[in-house]
């Protein structure tokens, strides 16, 4: 795997303000333009929201969770590729692991929480499974566009973190509101 060269990396403390908003200002409408999709697209499942409500309250912690455990894989994973000594599938399955094991714990703590304020059995194992998958699979996200702005020689630290927080918003809305649309239709 080929390293960047340190031209090639942002030093904040030494680039002059129009070049650092010249490099993060087009991955930054990427986000923007990823959290407009984001709208429309959970504007589609105004069914099952209107269906209960009550869904709706769990939308913002299941989407940052997810996107906290996938920018963790991600910071940590962009320090390691300036080692140049890791394996890109080995990497994957323990952070793959990682990810079910924590996936695993939030979702049980989300559908307690759930269970506990709504009383609600469908609501509660609707938000604890989302939050699961969700949280499982965020570092897979995580992992593709570094590696990808790695091998295309461009700094990773600065056009990950707005386009995989995109993606991965938009897979955990289609996760939730997939498994909203089996649970609470269903009971």
């Amino acid at each position: 795997m080929a390293t960047l060269q340190s031209s090639q990396l942002e030093d904040d403390a030494k680039e002059r303000v129009s070049l650092l908003i010249r490099h993060r200002v087009p991955w930054l409408f990427v986000g923007l333009t990823g959290g407009m999709i984001a709208a429309i697209f959970a504007s589609q499942f105004e069914k099952v929201l209107l269906q209960n409500l009550d869904l709706a309250y769990f939308i913002p912690v299941i989407v940052y969770m997810a996107d906290a455990v996938g920018h963790q894989t991600e910071e940590v994973y962009i320090r390691n590729l300036g080692k140049e000594r890791i394996s890109f599938v080995k990497y994957l399955f323990k952070e793959l692991l990682l990810g079910l094991f924590l996936g695993l714990i939030f979702g049980i703590c989300l559908g307690v929480f759930a269970l506990i304020w709504f009383k609600s059995f469908p609501i509660s194992l609707t938000v604890g499974l989302a939050m699961f998958i969700s949280m499982a699979i965020a570092p897979a996200v995580s992992l593709i566009m570094p590696t990808i702005l790695q091998k295309e020689h461009k700094d990773p630290a600065v056009g990950s973190g707005p386009f995989t927080t995109a993606i991965q918003d938009l897979i955990s809305l289609l996760i939730y509101f997939s498994i909203a649309s089996v649970i609470i239709f269903k009971a």
